[in-house]
């Protein structure tokens, strides 16, 4: 039976309320500090250095041809500075609406997969907006989203609409090249199985077997000569080394080292109940998975053929990340939800059953609250004698309150379960946001530094970094020049010779400062779990050679707070 099409007045009624919430809770989560070191900084130091060099082709990062990923996200932050200016703002609210539109993208690829079930279609924006690691990664100024809009509307286009059953090709091939434009050949991997796989799930692909198969395929070389478009001249102007990293090393070699497993074949699968909290804690749907029984509708059977080889094809591959999995977020809160429905259709009296609700979920919250509320006078002591533990004790009582509130919200029974986990799950994330910016966000603003090392570069006076060659500070800085990377004492030395009025970052690596630093350095500030340190060139020289450093220039010295030394130990 083809899915139904709804007015768009309808269709937007379709959305509230959980596109406003989450919309409402994301703007001001990624709001509520600067953009974090180092996923968003590094994406804003590219996006920075392309327009301020006018680089529009070929991704540059720090002074040098960037081929790690392919411009499209780029481009569309450049277009937002086009016309609103240079800022972090547009980038923000360009990785919400993202995420927004990956909501409303779900709920449409659901309700065209279950025509017949309209209860997985309302429930899939809820469940993808309160999966807690979708809601705290999205706050990064990423790929992945951007990617996983790319994927659901490619995939859009291969499902059947109430009016045409034969897939929208030229769509197909367009998101395809939008997919590669964002982060390369691994979109064909994220869309390629449900088109290979066509016949298990799709009527038409079945009937139609040669248009489906040789259609998909120039839809594919579509997408491929999209990504060539911009590919060649980008080669065209890097050169061989940017085309041999581009090539060979990011994509060939890649794949070469498939399965040279730098993490073990596995090592999703225990990653997945992180992926997927807080539904991984419903006992319902547990038990709608393991009962999933033959006869499958042709939904389920789609999104077997596309989870299932995903999963295994990222399980092959060496490097692994949490992340790269997100694109098929909106595909699995939807084989939970359609599991569920199938639950509740098959064995009514077992879907009913109070003990598979999200008990586990109330457990959790209560000890979390409980935990929270005894914070403040554990921290300091044994496993909790860090300095972040001190930090979060700060505020951890009345964050106590709402996982405590969460608790109870999860013992409630009745209709709308669903959703008060989704909101619970959304809720709770919000909650850790905020938390983390009120306690632990100072150790992670660059800000103090930026300011230093731009007012340095303005003065006409080189950047160096050792260590963490991360481009943090390239966009909060506006810097227009590379941040040298030095390695050791002789780098230091050679540097200060060039550049004596020069600033050098460091990054005590032992997570104690001594006593020089304090003494010597121009700026002092807590990052991460370390420190950061930042001095004059021929200061730091001197100091490393063993010679007396000159006294720096009072007036320019910034330094924490006497708050933070407690549990930030001085040597020497």
């Amino acid at each position: 039976m083809p899915p139904k099409s709804l007015p768009l007045v309808e269709s937007l009624r379709a959305t509230w309320p959980w596109l406003p919430l989450w919309l409402a809770l994301a703007l001001l989560a990624i709001f509520a500090h600067g953009p974090m070191p180092m996923y968003s900084t590094r994406t804003l130091a590219v996006a920075w250095e392309m327009w301020s060099g006018h680089h529009w082709i070929v991704p540059t990062f720090n002074g040098a041809p960037y081929s790690d990923k392919a411009p499209l996200l780029f481009w569309l932050i450049h277009l937002g500075w086009f016309a609103f200016g240079v800022g972090d703002t547009w980038p923000r609210v360009l990785e919400v609406a993202f995420g927004g539109a990956e909501l409303v993208l779900a709920a449409t690829l659901a309700r065209r997969l279950f025509p017949d079930r309209p209860w997985v279609a309302r429930l899939t924006p809820w469940m993808l907006a309160g999966l807690a690691y979708g809601f705290l990664f999205g706050q990064q100024i990423m790929y992945e989203v951007l990617l996983a809009n790319c994927v659901l509307a490619s995939l859009l286009c291969l499902t059947p609409t109430a009016h045409r059953d034969a897939p929208r090709w030229i769509g197909f091939a367009i998101l395809i090249g939008a997919g590669l434009l964002t982060k390369g050949p691994v979109m064909l991997l994220h869309v390629a199985f449900p088109w290979l796989l066509g016949p298990l799930w799709n009527d038409y692909a079945r009937r139609e077997r040669a248009r489906w198969y040789g259609y998909g395929a120039l839809a594919m070389l579509g997408g491929l000569a999209l990504l060539a478009a911009w590919l060649v001249p980008a080669i065209h102007i890097g050169g061989p080394a940017y085309m041999q990293q581009v090539l060979f090393k990011q994509t060939g070699g890649r794949v070469v080292h498939a399965f040279a497993h730098a993490e073990p074949f596995w090592w999703y699968l225990p990653w997945l109940p992180v992926l997927l909290f807080p539904f991984a804690a419903w006992p319902r749907a547990w038990a709608a998975l393991i009962l999933l029984r033959r006869p499958l509708d042709p939904g389920l059977r789609f999104l077997l053929a596309w989870l299932l080889p995903v999963l295994l094809g990222f399980s092959l591959v060496s490097g692994k990340q949490l992340y790269y999995l997100l694109p098929e977020y909106g595909g699995m809160v939807m084989l939970l939800a359609s599991a569920v429905a199938v639950l509740r259709e098959r064995r009514p009296q077992l879907a009913a059953t109070p003990w598979l609700g999200p008990w586990p979920l109330a457990v959790g919250g209560l000890l979390i609250g409980a935990f929270l509320l005894a914070l403040p006078s554990l921290a300091g002591h044994g496993i909790l004698a860090s300095h972040w533990a001190v930090d979060l004790a700060g505020y951890s009582r009345y964050f106590a309150i709402v996982y405590l509130l969460l608790g109870v919200l999860m013992l409630l029974r009745g209709r709308g379960e669903v959703r008060r986990m989704a909101v619970g799950g959304l809720v709770g994330a919000f909650a850790f946001s905020a938390w983390f910016t009120l306690t632990l966000w100072p150790s992670f603003d660059l800000k103090p530094t930026a300011d230093l090392l731009a007012r340095a570069q303005s003065q006409g006076h080189a950047v160096a970094s050792v260590g963490y060659p991360e481009g943090q500070f390239m966009f909060a800085a506006r810097l227009r020049q590379p941040v040298a990377a030095l390695h050791n004492r002789h780098d230091i030395e050679a540097f200060a010779r060039r550049h004596p009025h020069g600033l050098i970052v460091t990054y005590p690596a032992n997570k104690a400062l001594h006593a020089p630093d304090l003494r010597y350095a121009l700026l002092v500030q807590p990052f991460r779990n370390d420190w950061l340190v930042v001095w004059r060139a021929d200061t730091l020289a001197a100091y490393r050679a063993g010679r007396t450093p000159p006294e720096p220039d009072t007036p320019t010295r910034l330094l924490p707070s006497p708050d933070y030394w407690r549990y930030r130990p001085v040597q020497g």
